[in-house]
């Protein structure tokens, strides 16, 4: 509880802000854009739950449960977007797709069309921005249903089969409600990354609580009145996480343990393989393939050297705090749900959910929470160490990378615990109460079953969350140390400038770099079927 309310700390101070009256910032709102901002986020919501579900879950079973040409290789493949931050898609498709930009400039002098002459879609608009958001976004489920499915037993899966069951119904009857709380929790990450952006629907102009947010901010320098807009970030997230739970009802999801085992996959073949492959390989190639190539080609214009030793600083800063924020997040996710499951309080598990609710808060909101209360408990140890020591102590918290890891921390703690917690409850309770009675302690229970069933879930919390610190860009901005700049930022002050080719350069180290650890996971979680 101690930790969980640490953790919850910051979301407190943002929660503070209730008690200052902003009747007239909400006036304004209601006067010039809110109505805008309510039916963007609504758009926003509903493009990328159902895209990422669709393409997330279908492309999981495909290549878990199926044998085709090219399915093992697209078992990592399919995670390759999740290395690409949901801005830097946005800049490369920007560019891709301007009326100068290569594909309508191609389009005219093959057809000798002009402007006027023909209609080409614009992303500049809130369902064009959620399509590019569902590109990026959709590995969030795909990891969660993939390591779902692994855990499926092809028992159940055959059962299905010999009671007449075709592979469509087998899907939809078995598999697919086995693994609902997996993919539920992966929607909702997705769900909870899109309402948090800023950079994306800043560059293309559609309004949302998050540009509200930084305008109220920085433009009408009302700190208050944006910590108000962010508590209906923090109310439309709860409300996501509420009616999935509540739809769950009483139902349980975990898999007896005697039934635990893998067959192989069902093969496909003739139109219905080339048809997985299809499904398979266009969201790889339209989420990662182009907009990658194109940084690629834009990168080698600027004349910049990856190698540079400006870039290889920023690279080792990103790698050192996100591996360090992974470790931090990966353990405090296992101990808050294996004490949720232990402990059975009410209170416990609101506290734990209210914490987690840090991923649907802007990263800047997230860190003036951090910083004031640090900078006040700075204060207080340099007055004490001035008046024993006779030394100033400086900035021991709010001016070093302590800062940074705890609002990474509370940003991606959800992250953790919607891959740990659902894999902690897929665990048969029966396994439990058998070691208690063989004389187990909670420790020993967690040390020698738990931890070897959550390998997977544990290391996709790991990836998920070193990916996501890597991208971070408005809470590392802010809180930051002097004269320690990561990728992201190297990479936002290039794009401000309109300088696309050099901040190509940053992107694909970001790319580059984050790739090790997800064909990693990949292949850690392709080796639980064996």
């Amino acid at each position: 509880m101690v930790i969980a309310g640490i953790v919850a700390l910051p979301l407190v101070g943002v929660a503070s802000s209730l008690f200052t009256l902003q009747a007239d910032l909400w006036r304004h709102l209601a006067d010039t854009q809110l109505v805008d901002i309510f039916f963007n986020t609504l758009v926003l919501l509903l493009v990328v739950g159902f895209g990422t579900t669709i393409i997330g879950a279908g492309t999981a079973w495909l290549v878990t449960m199926c044998s085709f040409p090219g399915s093992r290789l697209l078992q990592w493949a399919l995670l390759l977007p999740l290395v690409l931050p949901t801005y830097i898609i946005g800049y490369a498709y920007a560019d891709l797709l301007a009326f100068a930009g290569p594909v309508q400039g191609a389009l005219r002098q093959a057809t000798g069309w002009s402007r006027g002459d023909y209609w080409f879609p614009d992303l500049g608009s809130a369902g064009g921005v959620a399509l590019l958001f569902t590109l990026v976004l959709y590995p969030y489920v795909y990891l969660a249903a993939r390591t779902a499915f692994l855990t499926q037993s092809h028992a159940l899966i055959e059962a299905s089969r010999i009671l007449g069951h075709g592979p469509w119904r087998t899907f939809f009857g078995v598999g697919l409600p086995l693994a609902r709380p997996a993919i539920a929790a992966g929607v909702v990450l997705a769900l909870l990354e899109a309402l948090a952006d800023f950079g994306t629907v800043q560059y293309y102009g559609v309004q949302t609580l998050t540009t509200a947010i930084y305008r109220t901010w920085y433009g009408l320098g009302n700190r208050e009145g944006a910590a108000q807009i962010a508590l209906v970030l923090i109310a439309i997230a709860g409300l996501l996480i509420l009616v999935e739970r509540r739809s769950r009802g009483r139902a349980r999801y975990s898999i007896a343990s005697n039934l635990r085992h893998q067959g192989d996959p069902a093969e496909l073949r003739s139109w219905m393989a080339a048809a997985a492959l299809l499904a398979c390989t266009l969201p790889i190639v339209v989420g990662f393939v182009v907009p990658t190539l194109h940084l690629a080609q834009l990168a080698w214009r600027s004349g910049a050297v990856v190698g540079d030793s400006r870039f290889l600083g920023d690279a080792l800063n990103s790698l050192g705090l996100a591996a360090a924020a992974a470790v931090i997040i990966v353990a405090l996710a296992l101990f808050l749900s294996y004490a949720g499951r232990l402990v059975r309080r009410r209170a416990l598990n609101r506290l734990i959910e209210f914490a987690a609710l840090g991923y649907a808060i802007p990263g800047a909101v997230i860190a003036v929470g951090i910083l004031l209360p640090l900078a006040l408990a700075d204060h207080g140890i340099d007055r004490l160490s001035r008046a024993i020591l006779g030394l100033p102590s400086g900035l021991l918290l709010s001016g070093t990378a302590f800062a940074l890891l705890l609002a990474y921390t509370v940003r991606f703690l959800a992250v953790g615990l919607a891959n740990i917690a659902p894999g902690l409850a897929a665990i048969d309770p029966a396994m439990d109460a058998s070691a208690r009675v063989l004389g187990a302690g909670p420790r020993e229970v967690l040390r020698r079953i738990h931890l070897p069933l959550l390998r997977g879930p544990m290391l996709t919390a790991a990836v998920v969350a070193f990916v996501e610190v890597m991208k971070e860009l408005p809470a590392t901005l802010l809180i930051r140390p002097f004269n320690l700049d990561t990728l992201a930022i190297g990479v936002y002050r290039f794009a401000s400038d309109e300088r696309l080719a050099q901040a190509a350069v940053g992107s694909i180290v970001i790319v580059v770099v984050s790739l090790a650890p997800v064909i990693v996971l990949s292949r850690a979680i392709a080796a639980r079927r064996r």
